[in-house]
């Protein structure tokens, strides 16, 4: 195979990579296949037979279990038998997911067949690094058509296209988000759960603002720390993180910091983390937190686990009655956001192209499977059709106390604009709010906080500038 030459912004990376190494350790786990493929590429050959050149190992790297969970759920059958699927699992902590990803696709045209990366998964934050770069594969040469993506939200399809319109990856869900509140709380402060009704009590920020002062008056808190509303004001920005070189905070994002800082001093939240423990127990059963802003990944990833009394590595199922799973709904919230996704991206140099596309087809374009999943799993799937048709059905989420929010789902999903978004964001956003944190506590003040902000992004970025 001929060596490919990796572009622009992840060549850097990827140096980077070599020198710095990756900062946590891998995980992989294989599965192999005993099922029969029934739709293959273009390029792909008739049948898979014992002399076939290519390797008998797809190499999947992800930074957690949401996909692998997705692939042994909904395709593991249909691998040809012979074949072993591996996932390498990097967490994505300190970048070492994209560092360990960078340096096996640096590697690529000299890996032997069974240690070629095959398929992997990006984030929002970061798709522009591999869509823009020569490590990713038109999709189009491995047979996914136009076709194939037809009811797919567009939003989800224009992120991952390169500069030339090459579609570059591909993905199950979409990631509209809504405001998900404890019925019970509501109940005690706004004497209904129901959720139109409280609708009208968080319509718009200045509405939000004084149920929280309500909230606050009765014990709980609106939010549980810092970062509970960072999503909703940074995916409504006016303009990408980077101007050229520059970097500029948008409006919108002060916005959020100011906002914040208002929670903080008034008691409106816990002053927790994003994902640390204690804004994970919030979502339990002895919780005090209203809501958490989340996307539909993020009830049924997050919450839905964190709701129970016994988890279920202590044999607890995910039931109403254990602990406080069913008391919550879910609404709209003061405006429309998007948090996250996940794309999947054939890497250029598989020699497993027709089982990669496969798995993209299965599990991002059938009706059937994608309705199963959000029948299943509760997650919200790429597929207008499937969304829409669900959304009108009887579907309830038992999590949400029989509630169907599909259509409130659907109609966030509209609305998604990822065209505000640069290859660095992952970075920014991550260095702004940690900066920002020492504020809200109370540590530096606001211009200290920048100051931080700007030393943190010049050392991750160098390329970048500030002024």
């Amino acid at each position: 195979m001929r060596k490919k030459v990796v572009s622009g912004l992840l060549c850097a990376v990827m140096a980077v990579t070599l020198i710095g190494g990756c900062s946590s350790k891998s995980t992989q786990s294989t599965q192999s296949g005993s099922g029969t493929l029934e739709s293959t590429s273009k390029e792909a050959t008739e049948e898979k037979g014992a002399d076939s050149t290519e390797g008998k190992v797809v190499n999947i790297y992800v930074w957690n279990d949401e996909f692998k969970a997705r692939y042994e759920d909904y395709y593991a059958s249909k691998l040809p038998e012979g074949y072993t699927v591996n996932f390498i699992t990097t967490p994505s902590e300190n970048n070492a997911y994209q560092n360990a990803l960078d340096e096996a696709l640096l590697n690529q045209a000299d890996a032997k067949a069974d240690d070629k990366v095959d398929m992997f998964l990006v984030e929002a934050d970061y798709i522009l690094k591999y869509v823009n770069s020569d490590s990713t594969t038109n999709l189009k040469d491995i047979g996914i058509t136009d076709q194939d993506m037809s009811k797919q939200y567009n939003y989800t399809k224009e992120i991952a296209q390169d500069a030339n319109g090459a579609q570059k990856g591909i993905s199950w869900q979409g990631c509209p988000g809504l405001y998900i509140y404890r019925r019970s709380i509501a109940k005690a402060v706004l004497g209904t759960d129901d959720p139109s009704e409280v609708q009208k009590a968080i319509n718009d920020w200045d509405s939000f603002d004084k149920t929280a002062e309500k909230m606050k008056e009765k014990g709980y808190y609106m939010v549980s720390g810092f970062d509970d509303t960072y999503r909703t004001f940074s995916n409504n920005v006016t303009a990408p993180w980077v101007d050229g070189t520059k970097v500029v905070i948008d409006p919108n994002m002060e916005k959020w910091v100011e906002q914040t800082k208002d929670y903080t001093d008034k008691g409106y939240n816990q002053k927790t983390i994003l994902w640390a423990a204690e804004w994970a127990a919030g979502q339990g059963p002895e919780g005090k937190v209203f809501g958490y802003f989340m996307p539909a990944w993020g009830v049924d990833f997050v919450m839905a686990g964190n709701s129970l009394e016994k988890a279920e590595a202590d044999g607890g199922k995910q039931e109403v009655g254990n602990g406080c799973y069913g008391d919550w709904a879910a609404t709209i919230g003061p405006e429309s956001y998007n948090w996250g996704g996940t794309w999947i991206c054939a890497a250029n140099g598989t020699d497993n192209a027709d089982i990669v596309a496969d798995i993209m087809r299965t599990i991002c374009c059938d009706d059937a499977t994608m309705k199963k999943i959000v029948e299943e799993k509760n997650d919200f799937v790429n597929n207008k059709t499937v969304m829409e048709e669900l959304a009108k059905s009887d579907y309830k989420s038992q999590f949400l106390g029989g509630q169907n929010p599909l259509q409130m789902y659907c109609d966030a999903a509209e609305k998604i604009d990822m065209s505000k978004i640069s290859p660095y964001d992952q970075g920014l956003n991550e260095e702004f709010q940690t900066a920002m944190h020492d504020y809200f506590n109370g540590a530096v003040d606001k211009d200290t906080a920048l100051k931080n902000f700007y030393t943190a992004i010049t050392e991750k970025y160098p390329e970048l500038k500030t002024e």
